[in-house]
């Protein structure tokens, strides 16, 4: 063997331990980098500012090692006759890369797939356009139809307000007494011709004795939303006339027997159930019930009456509120 085949086996063998040394020394790098980052996130739980400026100086050192090492490696190869290749730099590997995908592409699509896709974009228009007017006419035919309705259903009646709306009866007092929580309220059993005596409160403690109270007949308005008046629920309303200085309960006429309905000339029709508090009816009809200057119960002027018993009355109360 020549010499200089001798120089080149040596130059391989040194070459290849130089580059197995560089390899763990990158590795090395790769690791203690690892090795860093793990201790950083550390670092940022604990907030450890010092052992992170540690760490960092302990990289920089390792860095000078790594560093000097190579320099090492470089200088035996040279001693050696090692020729130094110079590693091409990250861009010309990125411009490589590049270069290969662009030529990993597929070639472009020939004619008759081209003439194919417009083939399949044209059908597609035209389904699009076939929809659009099936729903136009639906559309269409949706709102004749709703017009059609509305012209044979005409405007909606407007509600009627009127006192036909109240549930007056006569009743009788059976019981009363005073309300145990309440100096002005007494706490009455009527009964209005239902199975049960229905319960009422009336704040009349200042206006009517308890011995007037007792056995009265009266009118009273059924259908009001039952509600509780200091703790006791009560299911009508007593009929009074009411001024300022004095309020007193209406009479009716001889003859009158319990369960009587109470109407007004020229106002017919069945009462509500139970009248919507929502829809204000009582607010909206109380102000036009009124005693005339005959002390004769009216609403808007027709008297309120017991059909062929005679008319309800105020024993001495002219023109004033009924409530």
């Amino acid at each position: 063997m020549s010499l200089f085949g001798s120089i080149r086996m040596a130059s391989a063998s040194v070459l290849r331990r130089l580059t197995q040394r560089a390899d763990e020394a990158e590795k090395i790098i790769t690791e203690l980098k690892a090795t860093i980052e793990l201790l950083k996130d550390k670092a940022a739980v604990v907030e450890s500012k010092p052992e992170e400026k540690r760490l960092q100086q302990d990289n920089a050192k390792l860095r000078k090692e790594i560093d000097a090492l190579k320099i090492q490696l470089v200088l035996s190869e040279v001693r050696n006759g090692v020729t130094q290749v110079a590693l091409p730099s990250q861009a010309v590997v990125a411009q490589c890369v590049d270069k290969a995908k662009a030529n990993a592409q597929p070639s472009a699509p020939t004619a008759d797939k081209k003439a194919e896709v417009l083939e399949q974009s044209e059908k597609v228009k035209d389904n699009k356009k076939s929809n659009k007017k099936g729903k136009e006419a639906a559309n269409s035919g949706e709102a004749k139809s709703k017009k059609g309705k509305a012209a044979t259903s005409g405007p909606a009646e407007p509600e009627k307000m009127d006192i036909s709306r109240l549930d007056l009866r006569v009743g009788k007092i059976v019981e009363v007494e005073k309300h145990p929580d309440a100096d002005t309220l007494y706490i009455e059993k009527v009964d209005v011709g239902e199975e049960q005596p229905r319960t009422v409160v009336s704040g009349l403690v200042k206006h009517v004795t308890l011995e007037e109270m007792q056995n009265r007949v009266a009118v009273f308005m059924l259908n009001l939303k039952p509600a509780k008046m200091r703790g006791v629920l009560s299911q009508a309303m007593i009929m009074c006339a009411s001024s300022p200085e004095k309020v007193e309960i209406l009479n009716v006429p001889q003859g009158a027997q319990i369960g009587d309905k109470v109407v007004a000339e020229g106002y017919s029709g069945e009462p509500d159930a139970i009248l919507n508090p929502k829809k204000k009816v009582w607010e909206a009809l109380k102000p036009d019930l009124r005693t005339n200057g005959d002390r004769v119960a009216t609403w808007k002027g027709a008297p309120l009456k017991i059909e062929g018993k005679g008319q309800i009355v105020a024993p001495t109360l002219g023109d004033v509120q009924i409530q």
